[in-house]
């Protein structure tokens, strides 16, 4: 591209340049884009826990095998890893409006089909396409507030941007409940037609294009290669390891391929006119302590949510929906906390937020792993409730740290490192905690089982009952005595939170360590440089 249009304009004033006049109209209002790039966002959001809901269903009526509703989620979840750095590279190339639009049509088509699909391969199919579009909207939408947004209003627009993302995924579960329990399972992928419509409409009219002044004009395609295929590897054995075994030779070979594809991709970078990811980013002390530290809060996050939904649902019996409904003080403080959250960081800078955040998370893991079978329900409000407490500062002052420390030309691909990071975390997080859940289930079931006088089980009938119980069900065959499956459930029962409390433990040391890391982190340097695109 030889010229550039009044659209493409770039972002860096010359120094002593004056002050922009302020937006009029609705296309690149700061607020109203915000509010577009919002709805988008929450699509993709929902979906992470939105399925997990529909999986039985979906097995039933497509009489699909546990390896089937596997792949649903693992395939949206490779896709998705897997393009995010990507499709943030494309967004900064091509405009993010662009991609941003491009993805929502895509997302809300794959969903669309995957409701009318007949098969599970088809659903499978499109679900690695909606992973695909989805890791097209995420990045771009970050990109879009940074163009955006004044330096001043960022922090509180990326609260409200993270708001949106933590409700959307802790209240998958409840909507997910709802359609499944009175309309169908296609209802939970048609939804996001009707809002894709809407996200883009809104972006047609209100989202303005904006390119830096020297962004990338050329593909590191062998750099994509490489990327795609060592997070490839990397996010495969994390799914896989527990069923392989984290000492099998298949686990291994993955990871081993990851770290040597890893170190390649490092090395090519460094003779690439326009790499991929230039490896100077990571010079920046602060933003690579935001990318681990938003590793280390999605491991203890993620890790941890999904033992509570097996705690709620097979320890205390609850529906779907009334396990969803448990989780809103986890919800409502995110809500609540995170464009507060973003005003503090304005105000403040992000590292105490981001210190105090990570330290009221790993006392929100400890008091967790204080959670038994018949803990009431004040008592897990409390705890959750100050999870979401301090995840917010964490989801908004993270995102800033990343995104606003990389230049305004690489916006996308810190956008991409943000959510890829959260991804890696979020999968290392379920892979870590769920061998931790393993090991305890398996060193202290036979021991239970047996103190309850129970009948022996055999070697193999043992593996399927730990099976079970590493998910909290009581593994209780149909023509069991009532007064036996009584021991049984209370032995499984006892043993599943037995291995969270150990889980719970492991996810508040990590985030004790992700507080330490949390020191390192500053204000972005490069905030600045999308402050001219808008004033409010």
């Amino acid at each position: 591209m030889t010229s550039q249009t009044t659209a493409e304009k770039p972002l860096r004033e010359p120094q002593g340049a004056p002050a922009p006049a302020p937006v009029k109209g609705l296309r690149g209002h700061p607020w109203l884009t915000l509010f577009s790039v919002a709805i988008g966002v929450m699509m993709v959001a929902l979906d992470g826990t939105i399925v997990a809901i529909a999986n039985p269903a979906i097995q039933q009526d497509l009489k699909a095998s546990l390896a089937d509703v596997q792949w649903i989620t693992n395939g949206y979840m490779l896709a998705l890893a897997v393009s995010l750095i990507t499709a943030g590279k494309l967004g900064d190339r091509f405009g993010h409006r662009q991609t941003f639009l491009i993805g929502v049509v895509g997302f809300a088509a794959a969903s669309g089909a995957i409701g009318f699909s007949s098969s599970v391969a088809l659903v499978i199919a499109f679900r690695v396409l909606q992973g695909l579009f989805g890791a097209l909207l995420m990045p771009a939408a970050l990109g879009l507030l940074r163009a955006t947004f004044p330096a001043e209003k960022l922090n509180m627009a990326i609260g409200i941007w993270g708001m949106v993302i933590g409700a959307s995924t802790a209240g998958g579960p409840i909507l997910g409940g709802v359609l499944v329990e009175h309309v169908s399972w296609q209802s939970v992928f048609f939804i996001n037609v009707p809002v894709g419509v809407i996200a883009l409409l809104l972006g047609a009219v209100i989202l303005k294009d904006h390119r830096a002044e020297n962004a990338p004009r050329s593909f590191d395609i062998g750099g994509i290669v490489l990327l795609s295929q060592a997070m490839f590897c990397l996010i495969w054995a994390l799914i896989k390891g527990a069923e392989w075994g984290w000492g099998d030779f298949k686990t291994l070979g993955f990871l081993g391929a990851a770290v040597a594809l890893f170190v390649v991709f490092a090395l090519s970078q460094k003779n690439v006119r326009e790499p991929l990811i230039p490896l100077a980013m990571f010079r920046s002390v602060p933003l690579s302590a935001g990318v681990v530290l938003m590793v280390l809060m999605a491991f203890a996050f993620m890790g941890g949510l999904f033992f509570v939904t097996f705690y709620l649902q097979n320890v205390h019996g609850l529906s779907p929906v009334d396990s969803g409904l448990h989780l809103l003080p986890l919800t409502g403080m995110m809500i609540v906390a995170s464009p507060l959250a973003g005003a503090l960081i304005t105000k403040f800078g992000p590292r105490v937020p981001l210190v105090g955040g990570m330290v009221c998370t790993a006392v929100a893991m400890f008091g967790m792993s204080q959670l038994e079978i018949g803990t009431g329900t004040l008592t897990m409000s409390i705890w959750f409730g100050l999870l979401g407490l301090g995840l917010a500062p964490v989801m908004v002052g993270a995102t800033e740290v990343i995104v606003g420390n990389a230049p305004m030309e690489l916006s996308g691909v810190a956008g991409g490192l943000q959510q890829a990071a959260m991804q890696v975390g979020g999968s290392l997080g379920t892979a870590v905690l769920g061998a931790v859940m393993a090991s305890r289930v398996d060193s202290e079931l036979a021991d239970n089982w047996a103190a309850a006088k129970l009948p022996p089980l055999a070697p193999q009938q043992l593996d399927a009952a730990s099976s079970a119980v590493e998910v909290g069900v009581p593994p209780v065959a149909g023509n069991t005595p009532p007064e036996v499956a009584a021991k049984i459930a209370d032995v499984a029962h006892d043993t599943f939170v037995s291995g969270m409390s150990t889980a719970f433990m492991v996810a508040g040391i990590v985030a004790v360590v992700a507080a330490l890391v949390a020191t390192l982190t500053k204000r972005g340097a490069n905030a600045e440089a999308g402050a001219g695109a808008g004033h409010i």
